[in-house]
């Protein structure tokens, strides 16, 4: 079925996007399951992605996010022509430097400052090299987060997956691999506590997907200087907020 199809289908987009999000989970927890207990040992195939979709009677793009996210874990890795092979038995959940203090403020901005280096050049490279499907994929996450918003659900994930999908679209691994080496806790207002995006105010989340939308668009356009631009604003903005947060005391609310 034709992306356009699946539009013209949809009577909830938000209803719908949560399902497959829903769907996505279910997949990658299965596999990953798989993975874990030895069932899929480190070097072997994964099924292909129609033995998947009938496997689990869902979508391609449902069975390429589960993929996605199991790349994103050091899971599994894929190998031009050849399919999608277990690379770790161990999901990824530490850096090879030392571990950041999430609880100081001034641990976020080092995040906050390294993350802008890497993917400033990361949205400059997707927006030269993107394909249509990678393209697809940039503008649907930064759907997911619309829809989370609208719905008062955390963002958390979909934020991070926005970013990782433009990571992709460089179609250089490294990029991806460094966005992974950090997890979620590349996301600032998730840092400072779990579940924060439950009191973090809508027309910040809105500000925020409003710069996420300006790096789409120029990703979209292949325009690589606005899109290093618009990820460099979007990046460099926080650490300008979490800076202010500093000099005001940690007293204020860790609500961002």
């Amino acid at each position: 079925m034709s992306s356009e199809t699946a539009r013209a289908q949809r009577t909830g987009p938000e209803r719908q996007r949560s399902g497959r999000v829903s769907l996505v989970a279910t997949v990658s927890d299965d596999l990953r399951r798989r993975i874990l207990e030895g069932h899929l040992k480190i070097g072997d195939r994964l099924p292909s992605e129609a033995e998947l979709t009938r496997e689990y009677s869902v979508s391609r793009t449902v069975i390429r996010e589960a993929i996605a996210t199991l790349r994103y874990e050091n899971l599994v890795e894929a190998r031009q022509g050849a399919g999608v092979f277990v690379r770790n038995n161990q999901p990824a959940n530490t850096v090879p430097f030392s571990q950041p203090d999430y609880a100081r403020i001034s641990s976020i901005i080092e995040i906050l400052e390294l993350r802008a280096a890497v993917e400033m050049e990361a949205a400059a490279l997707a927006a030269a090299r993107r394909s249509p499907a990678q393209e697809e994929a940039i503008v649907e996450r930064y759907e997911d987060i619309n829809g989370l918003i609208a719905s008062g659900e955390p963002t958390h994930d979909a934020d991070m997956a926005f970013h990782l999908a433009i990571a992709e679209a460089t179609n250089n691994p490294r990029f991806r691999e460094i966005l992974a080496l950090f997890g979620l806790e590349a996301i600032p207002r998730a840092l400072l506590r779990p579940g924060a995006d439950a009191t973090t105010p809508k027309d910040y989340l809105v500000k925020i997907q409003e710069e996420h939308r300006r790096i789409a668009e120029a990703i979209s356009l292949r325009d690589e200087q606005a899109a290093r631009d618009a990820m460099r604003t979007h990046l460099i903005g926080s650490q300008q907020r979490y800076r202010a947060r500093l000099r005001g005391g940690n007293s204020q609310g860790r609500n961002t």
